[in-house]
């Protein structure tokens, strides 16, 4: 269970947001504006030698403010070069301008899905393109009331496909990625609680992933342990003192080597 640190950028400025909230057009409800730039964080991460981070960008691909996301990447990868993994945007086509910047792997979501569905065609030009050992695919999901079950979302997590997250659904992407990345979305920057189903299917796959959402306190990181069976990795964002929240960074940064032992 690893301590997985992010730093997420729109607007050109590293943010925590709730995630749900994030929508086309800017719009973003904030929980906190750093002003520190992104090669602030990557030196500290880089000092805890926490590496496997995220850099998350938020604003659209194709507009200025997305071009500013990437300048501030830039900035945290020149200070810790091979220890972020990057997404946003990322497509077989642009994935080499992120991993020549000096990311160690590209997250990719939106690209392999088309009105919904998965598209396997675009999974395997992925991999062609650079290697399963260099994706890590982010399945972030929200629950949907109808269905009743938790379902994948793409475009800042404002479209659910048709993907339930489920045992099968994680089973399949493992096939074109090295590691898998889930927010659960319903919970993103609320600080409110883990959400223990998404945590429990995880536990129950043994492959390299990442839990991020809810967490607001030492206690869900207990559950999350004990729901992920001790093998899921974790992000702790909006909580953690460094972006505002009342979680001492260093804290969880102990408490992370305590679990790994």
């Amino acid at each position: 269970m690893r301590f997985r640190p992010c730093i997420d950028i729109h607007g050109g400025s590293v943010k925590q947001i709730v995630g749900g909230s994030l929508r086309d057009g800017g719009f973003a409800e904030e929980n906190f504006v750093s002003k520190k730039c992104g090669a602030y964080y990557g030196e500290l991460y880089r000092s805890c030698r926490l590496s496997g981070g995220h850099i998350i960008l938020l604003d659209p691909s194709g507009t200025p403010e997305y071009e500013a996301d990437c300048e501030q990447a830039r900035s945290a990868l020149d200070a810790f070069p091979g220890g972020f993994q990057i997404g946003g945007g990322i497509t077989a086509d642009n994935a080499g301008r992120f991993l020549d910047m000096g990311a160690s792997h590209v997250i990719v979501t939106s690209y392999v899905f088309r009105n919904g569905r998965v598209m396997t065609e675009n999974l395997k030009k992925l991999v062609q393109t650079v290697g399963r050992e260099r994706i890590v695919l982010d399945l972030s999901c929200r629950y949907r009331q109808e269905e009743g079950g938790y379902y994948i979302v793409t475009d800042r997590w404002q479209k659910y496909t048709d993907t339930e997250f489920n045992s099968d659904t994680l089973a399949f992407f493992s096939e074109f990625c090295s590691e898998l990345l889930v927010h659960a979305v319903d919970v993103e920057g609320r600080q409110c609680g883990i959400e223990p189903a998404v945590a429990k299917t995880l536990g129950g796959f043994v492959f390299p992933s990442t839990y991020a959402g809810g967490i607001s306190s030492f206690d869900d990181l207990d559950r999350l342990y004990e729901y992920g069976r001790g093998r899921v990795d974790f992000t702790v964002g909006s909580a953690l003192d460094i972006f505002g929240g009342t979680m001492p960074f260093e804290e969880v940064v102990r408490y992370a080597e305590e679990k790994n032992g």
